[in-house]
């Protein structure tokens, strides 16, 4: 097996980059499509010069949403699609471009997943339960962020997006030790861990001071960096670094009703807790991702995911998930069992417990 590595086209971020849109537009394509979120359609309120046909998202990224959304292509005349909104709606565009052959440009609207970046994407269910991954043939061709769109949303999405990067460096690290292959196809590179590394980094160094400038709605440096992590390295240290555990747990976790209420990120962040005592991490190692998580308001119990009342058999439903064939916590070193992963869970809850003082 080769080591693979992949990049968007072109990652451009900064206040206001919105604004460049039409000129982007113009580079590869004659006729956009703009596939945009509740949230993506308000900020276009803002910025009157940017005209095009819209297409507005259903809400999940589902078999039946893309559909519409490629008879819509179709309907247009499209050869550009933009995907504007948040982690579901940029899933969606990415697939739909995809099968339609043309090039895709993102616009995240929250820095809430790292999904702008990369060439796969999630479909669920139409109820939100995790069915498959989608492998695009590349990535996008550019991922476009506005920092000023990014810093008016609720501090919640770039605290959700901070837990979903944290497990970025764990998965590529859980990956290279087992020789496993990434979600480009390959093998790591020395790059793609060099990322991931830079990414837990930053969102230990910055992450509190962006989680302030998010509740007031600026932009400032440190919101800048946890941006650039949220999406651009963590998109590319996940998907060169390749995926284990955290992301297995959290996939699990879908199966659950009562966590449908909560972010991708939160899921994926104690997916990340459960993961180091699932793996037999160092426990100082633990400890300061529980202080990180603590910092963040980032779950670290299972009653922070609306779990606090299930029991044991009902956890086991997740952890079965977590563990079905094909999931990636099987990169992980040994032999995973559901048996494990439920200990895993239980075990993260606990110290959490603890640590909150109850």
């Amino acid at each position: 097996m080769l080591n693979r590595i992949q990049f968007p086209g072109t990652y451009v971020q900064g206040s206001a980059a919105l604004a460049e849109l039409p000129s982007f537009i113009s580079r590869l394509g004659r006729k956009g499509l703009l596939l945009a979120s509740p949230s993506g359609r308000r900020i276009l309120g803002h910025y009157p010069g940017l005209e095009l046909p819209i297409c507005p998202f259903g809400g999940e990224c589902c078999e039946a949403e893309v559909s519409r959304i490629s008879a819509a292509i179709a309907e247009n005349g499209a050869d550009v699609l933009v995907g504007m909104g948040g982690g579901k709606a940029i899933d969606a565009a990415k697939i739909a471009a995809d099968r339609a052959g043309i090039p895709v440009i993102i616009v995240p609207t929250i820095a809430s997943t790292d999904a702008p970046c990369s060439g796969c994407a999630v479909l669920y269910s139409q109820q939100g339960e995790f069915e498959r991954v989608y492998y695009q043939k590349g990535n996008p061709a550019l991922v476009l962020v506005d920092t000023l769109v990014i810093a008016q949303a609720p501090a919640r999405f770039l605290v959700a997006g901070m837990g979903d990067a944290l497990s970025t460096w764990f998965e590529a690290r859980s990956c290279s030790t087992t020789h496993s292959q990434n979600e480009c196809g390959g093998l790591g590179t020395m790059t793609g861990l060099a990322l991931a590394r830079l990414c837990f980094d930053t969102l230990l160094k910055y992450g509190p001071a962006a989680k302030v400038a998010a509740e007031r709605h600026i932009v400032t440096p440190a919101l800048e960096h946890i941006v650039e992590a949220n999406i651009l390295l963590s998109g590319v240290g996940f998907e060169s670094g390749g995926l284990a555990s955290s992301h297995s747990i959290h996939n699990g976790l879908t199966a659950l009703e009562q966590t449908h209420a909560y972010f991708h990120g939160e899921k994926v962040a104690f997916g990340v807790l459960s993961g180091l005592q699932l793996t037999d991490a160092d426990p100082a190692e633990s400890e300061t991702v529980f202080s990180f998580c603590e910092a963040l308001g980032l779950p670290t119990t299972l009653a922070g995911l609306g779990l606090g009342d299930a029991g044991e058999e009902e956890l086991m439903k997740a952890a079965r998930k977590a563990c079905a064939p094909g999931e990636y916590i099987h990169h992980e070193a040994g032999t995973i069992t559901p048996e494990k992963v439920l200990a895993a869970m239980l075990a993260a809850d606990g110290i959490g417990r603890s640590r909150k003082g109850i």
